[in-house]
């Protein structure tokens, strides 16, 4: 093991404050004094720019913007009458909507000068310790040299962190203050206002009126996951065993073949599967027409075979790519190993179970997780080929092959509670994270690395 080398630790900001020149004690005040006053000037320029700009703002509306955050507004739109014309006149009122997302955006403004005065603090500290070193000053070439050269990286780096910040953060930050509020159908603005509930939404989906619909939705989700994953998986391998087999001709074309749901849009297929299979669909008709049965088969009508209906049709979808993968798993296996087992007197039964399989599944296992994390959020299945139905009475906006991305969906578009929607959301990131991180640090793949 090596051992860290001890080097000299940093001035603390309280010393640099005491023992630090007149710009340096003034760069806790002002950000960027010490940086204009050793000719760094456009660094200090945007330390102070930043400062001046936040603070200003703050001032203008900032402050205003985080405190109506607290209520999320007090005025109501509504007519009102008024003396000098005697009439009634619409009265603008607050937009709980808009206040809640500057609030945040006032939030993550605050948090980004906090960060900017860090900074500043630790550029006056190495101005400091330079001095004291004897050492030069980087001047404004300098730093823009080093941002183009050993800093290059941070440089690309910026432009993508700040969309990030305010395309995704802002937004994911925003959804899941929803879940915190009563904007449903009945609290739309502008015409009405919502207000904070703290965790009343999460104690209705879990334990209240939302629960009756939430676990048998959340069930469902699990079993379909499950299924989907394991189908896929295991009748990919066995088709990929198969067409490896040396008695197969005709290799290359066998994948062509099956390769082909690949290549077609998985919409376009879905949606040609749902013409195919409903009450009047040509499936229905030839077998009616051969005598086989005597009513359309509810292939998508029905809860039970709708369900056995979109499992299936996954299979077609999801077994070429499992495939691709088994096989090229299976054409780097060890040869020396298996001609071993079959000179031992092996069957290929057990060279499956003892070599073949335990090796594509070691090597599978994390794109499994994914597959089984990427089917608990599969919408495209669900939305297009039964659109959650059949419909069931007894669920709130769900249908009974409605998953939870689907069921959130209809909370958001149709019903218009997006606080349930938020709170929805917000499980589904819980428990396929919570999943991941079990599942992914219990693999050899994982224990291996």
């Amino acid at each position: 093991m090596f051992k860290k080398k001890n080097g000299p630790k940093p001035i603390t900001y309280r010393e640099l404050f005491k023992k630090g020149d007149l710009p340096t004690k003034l760069s806790f005040l002002v950000m960027g004094a010490a940086n204009l006053a050793n000719k760094q000037i456009l660094k200090g320029l945007i330390f102070l720019a930043t400062q001046v700009g936040i603070i200003g703002w703050l001032f203008y509306a900032g402050f205003h913007t985080l405190a109506m955050l607290q209520t999320l507004g007090t005025k109501e739109q509504g007519l009102v009458y008024n003396e000098d014309l005697g009439i009634d006149i619409l009265q603008k009122g607050d937009n709980s909507m808009l206040i809640l997302l500057f609030g945040i955006a006032a939030i993550l403004i605050c948090i980004l000068l906090i960060i900017m005065y860090i900074i500043n603090l630790r550029s006056a500290r190495n101005i400091y310790e330079l001095k004291q070193a004897g050492k030069k000053i980087p001047s404004t070439k300098d730093d823009l040299v080093s941002l183009v050269n050993e800093r290059f990286h941070a440089t690309l780096m910026t432009i993508p962190l700040l969309g990030v910040l305010f395309f995704t953060v802002l937004p994911l930050l925003y959804m899941i203050s929803i879940a915190f509020t009563n904007y449903d159908h009945k609290h739309l603005p502008p015409k009405s206002l919502f207000t904070w509930v703290g965790f009343e939404n999460f104690s209705n989906v879990i334990t209240g009126d939302m629960a009756s619909t939430f676990f048998p939705v959340l069930g469902w989700t699990l079993i379909w996951a499950v299924l989907a994953t394991v189908t896929n998986f295991f009748f990919g391998v066995i088709l990929a065993l198969l067409i490896q087999s040396k008695g197969i001709k005709y290799k290359k074309f066998w994948r062509t073949i099956f390769v082909i749901t690949m290549a077609v849009p998985q919409f376009v297929s879905l949606l040609i599967m749902r013409n195919l299979l409903n009450g009047a669909g040509p499936i229905n008709s030839i077998l009616m027409n051969l005598g086989w049965i005597d009513s359309a088969i509810p292939f998508l009508t029905d809860p039970m075979w709708a369900k056995i209906t979109v499992i299936i049709v996954n299979m077609w979808i999801g077994i070429p790519v499992t495939m691709l993968v088994s096989t090229g798993i299976i054409q780097n296996l060890d040869r020396d190993q298996i001609e071993a087992a079959e000179i031992d007197g092996a069957n290929k039964f057990q060279i499956f179970r003892s070599i073949t399989f335990p090796q594509i599944l070691f090597v599978m296992t994390p794109a499994l997780i994914q597959q089984f994390i990427g089917n608990i959020n599969n919408f495209n299945v669900i939305f297009l080929l039964t659109g959650g139905g059949p419909t069931n009475s007894d669920f709130y906006g769900a249908g009974s092959t409605d998953l939870l991305v689907t069921w959130l969906y209809n909370l958001t578009v149709n019903t218009m509670d997006y606080n349930l929607a938020s709170v929805i959301g917000i499980l589904i990131f819980i428990l396929s994270a919570v999943f991941s991180l079990i599942m992914y640090t219990r693999t050899n793949s994982f224990k291996e690395a």
